[in-house]
């Protein structure tokens, strides 16, 4: 899609669940043994990226994948991801915890969201917030690029709300499923890089 020029008081990075229970090998999934080397270099790439776009005024949003614990603690997990990832148990991506917190490597955040299925918009307060803060432009990255990102990039898209997908900021278990989902979000979305991404904001 088309460039547009963007302005900094009203964009903000949205970081996707890059969290401790997913990245940090004392995490849920670190523990477990499920990581990809593609999801462990997101920080690192992400990093220029929030560190411009706090240095030109801009905001950083962070999503946050959270279990609800129920009684003695247990969390409601859907089916899907019980089956996906039986490992998940009590304590995983709890309200507040370590373990659902973005990682320290990209802190601070200036809002951030809880979210209980793929798109961050599904029954929770991102919307009121990003409309409150007088957001026009999103700028995703994050995991997996085909779940959490795609579904939440979609869901603003149809809300109005320009969109950038930074194709090498967001990643997944597969390559190839990354590469056609970024083929696929680029009817909807304009597609950079971190580095490009980092440049354009040194623009502004």
């Amino acid at each position: 899609m088309t460039d547009k020029t963007i302005a900094p008081e009203t964009t903000a990075l949205m970081i996707v669940d890059l969290q401790n229970d997913f990245l940090d090998p004392l995490g849920a999934y670190g523990r477990a043994g499920v990581s990809s080397p593609e999801i462990a270099a997101l920080p690192d790439r992400v990093l220029p990226v929030a560190n411009a776009m706090r240095s030109c005024g801009g905001w950083i949003v962070s999503t946050q994948f959270t279990l609800v614990p129920g009684k003695n603690g247990e969390p409601f997990i859907s089916p899907h991801l019980k089956k996906l990832r039986p490992f998940l148990g009590a304590g995983d991506f709890a309200p507040g915890s370590w373990g659902q917190a973005l990682i320290d490597r990209l802190q601070p955040a200036d809002l951030s969201v809880e979210k209980v299925a793929y798109s961050a918009f599904y029954m929770s307060r991102l919307e009121w917030i990003l409309k409150k803060a007088g957001f026009e432009t999103l700028v995703f990255c994050g995991i997996v690029t085909n779940g959490g990102v795609a579904t939440t990039a979609r869901d603003a898209h149809v809300r109005d709300f320009h969109t950038i997908i930074l194709s090498d900021g967001c990643a997944g278990h597969s390559p190839q499923v990354h590469e056609n989902t970024i083929a696929d979000l680029s009817t909807i979305s304009e597609v950079t890089t971190c580095t490009e991404m980092t440049a354009r904001l040194g623009r502004l």
